[in-house]
């Protein structure tokens, strides 16, 4: 069998796997979201018989309903392109994620590149420098960056830099009172409630600058370093344009690793930051038994994640020509 063939079956099990296995953990939840709705509604003030009836109206599921008749319902609604109605915030699933999604994917796309761009040059600083100040000070601060936990450094960043100097928001994802669109007021507002979550991610660059080191220092013996020398290039040409062109392959399955790594990420850090992401919404469907907004969430980091892993695989080979040929699987 091809491995095309054999890695793509496994894609789609995979996603078929995490998604059972998600929906079964989600419904053995303790509570319901008929029971939270409820209480919601008694603390409005509203009478609790009253409350139970307006709650039954208004959820289109029901959480009481035995787990392997509500998992054929929902596995074929999945595959009919419904991923059904949040019963907390009364919208299709599909809906609130599609809204989401964008602000989630642009601070994930600019955390990604910027940490793995200054871990690719900083690596391979450090390498073609081995021992010297600059890779001992470098690495030092590689392995400080990559044992900072990011959501520490959201909440130091915020303190000091949100509430104390406010030179950022402290909430939100885009400006208030300002219209959206292509106008630099608005691009500018989305830029800065962007910046702190941005940096917070940026501890990875910690990790991929040491992984870039290990893979520089293994391609610093290559003859073709030799006549870079001997041509007379500077150290910084041939450590960068050189030795990090090289290296860096090995890493390109890693940075789409990394994906999943900052999906995961972003729940707690969307929290932090009160930045409606994709995060922000599964964690706030979690305090609310949201079924439904719940399994939408995790089908979708999941496809997404298993998708990166995927292209990975496929697109190897074309990255290093090396790797190519049969059973040319990237990890």
């Amino acid at each position: 069998m091809d491995w095309r063939v054999r890695r793509l079956g496994q894609t789609v099990f995979t996603v078929w796997a995490v998604t059972t296995l998600s929906f079964v953990l989600v419904r053995l939840m303790p509570g319901n979201p008929m029971g939270a709705m409820v209480r919601q509604l008694e603390q409005q003030g509203v009478d609790p018989v009253r409350a139970r009836q307006l709650v039954e109206l208004r959820l289109g599921v029901d959480p009481t309903e035995p787990i392997p008749v509500a998992y054929v319902d929902y596995v074929m609604d999945i595959l009919s392109g419904n991923l059904g109605q949040s019963t907390y915030y009364a919208q299709p699933v599909a809906e609130i994620l599609a809204q989401a999604m964008p602000w989630t994917l642009f601070v994930l796309s600019w955390s990604l590149f910027i940490s793995f761009f200054i871990g690719i040059v900083v690596g391979a600083l450090m390498a073609y420098w081995e021992g010297g100040k600059l890779d001992v000070g470098l690495t030092s601060w590689a392995i400080l960056m990559g044992s900072i936990p990011y959501y520490v450094l959201a909440f130091l960043l915020l303190i000091f830099l949100a509430y104390r100097l406010n030179w950022f928001p402290t909430s939100g994802r885009a400006p208030t009172g300002v219209p959206a669109g292509f106008n630099w007021p608005f691009i500018k507002g989305i830029v800065e409630h962007a910046t702190l979550p941005v940096v917070s991610m940026l501890v990875a660059s910690g990790v991929a600058s040491l992984g870039m080191r290990g893979n520089s220092i293994r391609v610093l013996g290559s003859d073709y370093l030799r006549v870079a020398r001997l041509r007379g290039l500077s150290d910084v040409t041939i450590s960068t344009q050189y030795v990090a062109r090289n290296a860096v392959l090995p890493m390109y399955t890693s940075f789409l690793i990394s994906i999943g790594e900052m999906f995961g990420g972003s729940v707690v850090l969307e929290q932090v930051f009160q930045y409606r992401g994709l995060g922000y919404y599964l964690l706030s469907a979690m305090y609310q038994r949201d079924y439904p907004l719940m399994m939408g969430g995790f089908v979708l980091i999941t496809v997404a994640v298993v998708t990166a892993l995927f292209i990975a695989d496929m697109t190897y080979g074309l990255v290093d020509p090396r790797a190519g040929g049969q059973n040319s699987e990237s990890y």
